[in-house]
């Protein structure tokens, strides 16, 4: 089973792909600014909705960016973390059919790597006052 993740916009997005590469399930939601708080239960809910274990992931596709920093920073971040912690393979992917081209990319796919996201701007960092 693969697990798929997009965090680059407000909509964040979550796939489970099964093993010949059939959509087992999706879920959508308005994470906005609480997408740190809720992408890992969300995981959670929808491999054990779906009566798997998150050590039934074989591997991750994330998506990559552009786009928001801080989205794409947790989303990344997360989908390394469980790649890691997992030791499974992990691929990113970008542009309009980053799924698709995603669950290809992961069948070469080694664990022992990781991804990088690539933003749309620069961090927008708040300076210290003085």
């Amino acid at each position: 089973m693969i697990l798929a993740i997009r965090t680059d916009k407000p909509l964040a997005e979550l796939y489970l792909i099964g093993d010949s590469s059939e959509q087992i399930d999706s879920h959508k939601w308005e994470a906005n600014r609480k997408l740190a708080d809720e992408l890992l239960p969300a995981i959670q809910k929808i491999v054990i909705t779906n009566k798997y274990h998150l050590q039934d992931i074989d591997g991750i596709v994330v998506f990559t960016g552009e786009g928001s920093f801080t989205g794409l920073r947790i989303g990344t971040t997360v989908a390394n973390t469980l790649a890691y912690s997992l030791e499974i393979p992990i691929v990113d992917s970008i542009g309009e059919d980053w799924l698709a081209a995603g669950v290809i990319k992961l069948e070469k796919a080694k664990p022992g790597k990781y991804v990088t996201p690539k933003y749309s701007s620069e961090p927008n960092i708040t300076k210290p006052k003085a």
